[in-house]
């Protein structure tokens, strides 16, 4: 999995951002907000991770169990791609 290109992550103040930039400004309507997790696991997107990498990377990065860790990227994924921001 990999984020489409007119996609970039920014950060504003104490939050992060994802906004469209060139020609996926004319798709694309509004930014979408994330946490420290959640842009977190779209930086590994960016570069291509796919779901087991997600899974491996976040039980090194948080303490946090298997399951939750799989719950809730799951849940992240899913919105990412009702978002429209994966190739």
């Amino acid at each position: 999995m990999k984020i489409k290109d007119n996609f970039i992550l920014r950060k504003v103040a104490d939050s992060y951002v994802v906004v469209p930039v060139g020609k996926q400004t004319l798709d694309f309507n509004g930014i979408i907000n994330l946490n420290e997790t959640g842009a977190f696991l779209f930086g590994l997107l960016q570069n291509g991770a796919d779901r087991d990498e997600l899974v491996e990377k976040m039980l090194e990065e948080y303490e946090v169990d298997r399951q939750r860790a799989e719950a809730d990227i799951d849940k992240f994924l899913e919105r990412v791609k009702d978002a429209d921001v994966l190739e």
